[in-house]
């Protein structure tokens, strides 16, 4: 599967017959809420990432909204930051906490390293050879095994869930393509344009085995640090690590 006909294969994946076909599934995948990262990093897949004070209130936020909800199922990332996140949402449904390896972050080859305006890896010309395909992109994993782990994940949850409602909470990047494969747009993009906020939801609505709808909701963006919200404008010192 390339870049080029992903849209094309959006109808066929996933269109097996089921005995509830008109059965609804609805599949809430959330990214993790702010990190305590002092050192600006990216942290990446990186152990040792916990949500900092601020994050660990967005999450409490959105167990808070989701509360009222049919939530069966809740399953993360393995990484520390997801983990976190999912807690208080399982812990308001009274269900144990599942762990998904596909929903980790991307792979990026600039784990570790800072990368913001002025100050970061770019700077170094040594970097230079892993920005020079951004369709694919260069620098870490396919876009396309993105797509293939993520929609593995959220279909599982979902047959988890049939009938209710699941929650899924994993990272911007991997979030972002998906819903981009999801919503037929092509996959490479402008990383200061992904709608995936710290805390958001990015929610699936399957009739039976097949999407029919996308929805995207922001319980905690009052909590948000304005310069991490979708589309502003980086500030030097203050980097994003973007698909964090």
């Amino acid at each position: 599967m390339s870049n080029e006909n992903h849209e094309n294969n959006v109808n066929t994946v996933n269109n097996a017959n089921h005995e509830n076909d008109e059965e609804l599934t609805v599949v809430h995948v959330m990214r993790h809420g702010e990190v305590e990262n002092p050192t600006g990093v990216l942290y990446g897949r990186l152990p040792g990432y916990h949500l900092s004070e601020l994050g660990r209130r967005m999450a409490e936020r959105v167990a808070e909204h989701l509360e009222p909800r049919d939530v069966t199922y809740v399953v993360a990332s393995p990484l520390e930051r997801a983990q976190e996140t999912a807690t208080p949402i399982a812990k308001t449904h009274g269900l144990d906490l599942g762990t998904d390896r596909r929903l980790i972050e991307a792979a990026n080859v600039f784990q570790g390293k800072t990368f913001g305006i002025g100050d970061g890896a770019l700077r170094r010309p040594a970097n230079w050879k892993h920005v020079v395909n951004p369709f694919r992109p260069s620098w870490g994993e396919p876009y396309v095994d993105q797509v293939v782990r993520m929609k593995g994940a959220i279909d599982a949850a979902r047959d988890r869930a049939r009938g209710h409602e699941a929650v899924v909470v994993s990272h911007q990047l991997p979030i972002w393509i998906l819903r981009s494969y999801v919503e037929r747009r092509r996959l490479w993009h402008d990383p200061r344009k992904r709608q995936c906020t710290l805390a958001s939801l990015t929610t699936f609505t399957y009739r039976g085995d097949r999407i029919v709808s996308v929805g995207y909701t922001e319980p905690a963006r009052d909590l948000v640090p304005a310069h991490l919200l979708a589309g502003a404008k980086p500030v030097k010192g203050q980097g994003k690590a973007y698909g964090a």
